[in-house]
């Protein structure tokens, strides 16, 4: 039976909306086929930073023939009743129509047949509406269109729509429809920067085949992948192991068509600073990986990055650019670190009392008393020392108004327990600063 191949080439996907686009691809198509009598066997979406793509296997040729039945009015109905009944089921008179029998009465009966239609007329009629109305978060208008009513939205600008249908041993025909004078056709393109030109393709084998050829790996998974295995072993190759990040693997994979691994490096005084917020520091900047020592787990002065291009220098131009950058962040890190340490975690606790928790529970310093007081209710409960509890409950939020707390929201409660640490705090204390916000 025919497959279906459909790709929405456009400027940009965002890696953010990129996984639920595609499934919101496959299951808005699929319903559709469905509903239209078109039982498919299996479906996958696709997507990479330019392009959404679907195919849709063992799609029937045809609709096929639809027989239903149209229950009218009573026998005996108002003559405006019965001619209503007539028209909706396309019957010349009551003579087409059968008698029903029911306890409440009987009823007029029509019997009604639809020839089902060749499926690529089906599916060229359900394809625009889906474009349309596609749920991307943020869309936007673009061109001479756009000021017009009923202009096409899209995530990005669209370019180019591919829409193929056709058995395997055979040339695929064009599915034809036009969405905001794009006409869906079997054209399109490569690599941004590597192939960036027009190319034709028919079947889905043949689409990710010359993709490949492209230098586009289509498959997200196999993209994390790539990324994922080429990072550990370029890290095993220096002695080093990879720091799992599996949500920064998910990123990265929807920034690159073509992904090349590479390594930087960093000065090793950077290593001062806690290990977390190097890591906070270089991820969310770059959107690279950092990498440790197995042999003491501690950080090492190293990244792994994701180029989106094979450069011809072999990526020396494109590491030194991170390394500037991530050099600069981390010499911001380690100022706010340094700066934080001045000030013990006590010390900040009165600035709380400015700062309002809500209107009716009164500021953040009434907070932590509060807190502080159930603590000391519960602790005995539990076999806690009351008094080291107590110490915890008070300086638990303190790091909140510290500077990398600030620029790292993620990293509150653990910088809260090297700052204990740092001012000679019980371990205990500390540990239960870093763990309170874990339930």
């Amino acid at each position: 039976m025919p497959d279906l191949l459909l790709e929405l080439f456009s400027e940009e996907i965002p890696a953010r909306m990129q996984a639920k686009a595609a499934d919101d691809l496959r299951k808005m198509v699929t319903d559709k086929l469905v509903a239209e009598g078109l039982v498919y066997d299996g479906a996958k979406a696709f997507v990479t930073p330019r392009r959404l793509a679907l195919t849709v296997h063992g799609i029937p040729v045809r609709q096929p023939d639809l027989k239903q039945e149209r229950k009218g009015p009573k026998v005996g109905a108002a003559d405006a009743a019965v001619q209503g009944f007539l028209k909706a089921a396309g019957l010349a008179s009551l003579d087409e129509a059968k008698i029903q029998r029911d306890p409440k009465g009987d009823f007029y009966i029509a019997l009604m047949e639809k020839a089902g239609r060749p499926a690529i007329d089906v599916i060229a009629e359900i394809i625009p509406p889906i474009i349309r109305t596609f749920p991307w978060p943020k869309q936007m208008r673009w061109g001479e269109r756009s000021a017009k009513s009923g202009a096409l939205t899209w995530v990005r600008p669209l370019h180019s729509i591919i829409a193929t249908f056709g058995p395997e041993t055979e040339d695929p025909d064009i599915v034809a429809f036009d969405v905001a004078g794009i006409k869906a056709g079997q054209v399109t393109r490569g690599h941004r920067f590597m192939a960036p030109g027009e190319f034709s393709v028919r079947r889905f084998d043949d689409y990710v085949t010359k993709l490949e050829a492209a230098k586009v790996v289509l498959d997200p998974e196999r993209r994390r992948n790539i990324i994922l295995e080429d990072a550990k072993e370029l890290a095993f190759a220096q002695g080093y192991e990879l720091v799992d990040d599996p949500a920064l693997l998910d990123e990265v994979a929807g920034l690159v068509e073509w992904p090349v691994v590479l390594m930087g490096s960093f000065d090793a005084s950077f290593l001062s600073i806690p290990g977390e917020v190097i890591r906070a520091t270089i991820r969310n900047n770059q959107k690279c990986f950092v990498v440790r020592d197995p042999k003491t787990g501690k950080l090492a002065p190293k990244f792994i990055l994701t180029a989106n291009i094979e450069a011809s220098d072999g990526g020396g131009a494109i590491v030194a650019g991170n390394e500037r950058v991530i050099r600069a962040r981390l010499s911001d890190a380690k100022f706010f670190y340094e700066t934080d340490l001045k000030t013990s975690l006590e010390d900040r606790l009165p600035k709380f009392e400015q700062i309002v928790f809500h209107e009716k529970l009164g500021s953040q310093g009434e907070r932590i008393a509060r807190i502080e007081r159930l603590a000391a209710e519960i602790a005995p409960l539990v076999g806690a020392d009351v008094e080291k509890t107590k110490r915890a409950a008070k300086l638990a939020k303190a790091d909140l108004l510290t500077e990398v707390v600030g620029e790292f929201p993620e990293v509150q409660g653990l910088m809260g327990r090297y700052y204990a640490l740092a001012q000679g705090e019980d371990a205990s204390v500390a540990a239960a600063i870093e763990d309170h916000y874990k339930p």
